[in-house]
């Protein structure tokens, strides 16, 4: 059986002299592993549309519950985010996430749009990384079912001198931080205020907000101790990204 299907590529892995297995996030079929046949020949065809973050259509056969790609055909390659090694290294962290949030045949258009949009603003939004790495985090977590609370402390509701529960995904005020246990972190009005748009807001939307430096800072750090915190792993490519942002 045949079946067509437009479809990021979150991962390459080598499977043989000549073949690749991909991990692909596609809109009606979730996450799929497909194997590429000869892509790893210089002649190719497929090198192009199944190249790490390349978004393609793929022409797919099926044969009991196995994938092998027929053809394949390029639709955006983020050619920008390829020429800058920090953003690119930011882009492969947004596919590692999202390979742990999709599940096999569980259709996840909402993660697709989420990651397709954030690579987007790396190549051509020109858009501060933090506040795009706190978009994908804080919305990722939402979409895999740890939407927080944040509306206020969840005890009395107190707007003011709040910190985040990084297991309980809420709000607490500094009269309340002794509630439960786990790590709190400190958020400034700003970094609130962020982060309430991010995760309530029209998907189309976004990337329409401004925050002030010192928030976004602590936005991006909150936003990934949550998402790292509520999947209970860290990530390989995140400590790479990292590892480029450090002064030589």
């Amino acid at each position: 059986m045949y079946l067509t299907t437009k479809a990021l590529v979150l991962r390459v892995t080598d499977y043989n002299d000549r073949d690749s297995l991909l991990t692909l996030l596609t809109d009606e079929y979730g996450k799929l592993t497909v194997k590429a046949r000869g892509l790893r020949r210089k002649n190719s065809p497929l090198i192009a549309p199944c190249q790490l973050l390349a978004y393609a259509e793929f022409t797919l056969f099926e044969n009991k519950g196995f994938y092998t790609i027929n053809e394949a055909a390029s639709i955006e390659l983020f050619q920008g985010l390829r020429r800058d090694l920090t953003r690119l290294s930011l882009g492969t962290y947004f596919a590692q996430a999202a390979e742990v949030i999709a599940q096999e045949d569980m259709p996840n258009p909402e993660l697709l749009s989420l990651a397709l949009n954030c690579l987007f603003a790396l190549t051509g939004l020109g858009l501060p990384e933090d506040q795009v790495k706190a978009v994908f985090e804080l919305r990722a977590a939402c979409i895999a079912g740890y939407e927080p609370d944040l509306s206020g402390c969840h005890i009395c509701g107190n707007q003011e001198n709040l910190l985040f529960d990084l297991s309980g995904g809420a709000l607490l005020c500094d009269r309340h931080r002794g509630q439960g246990s786990g790590i709190r972190l400190p958020v400034n009005p700003g970094t609130v205020d962020a982060m309430r748009y991010i995760a309530y807001c029209d998907s189309k939307k976004l990337f329409s907000f401004s925050v002030g430096q010192e928030s976004l800072s602590q936005l991006a750090s909150v936003t990934e101790a949550y998402l790292t915190t509520q999947l209970e792993r860290g990530f390989s490519t995140l400590d790479f990204y990292k590892s480029l942002l450090l002064p030589v």
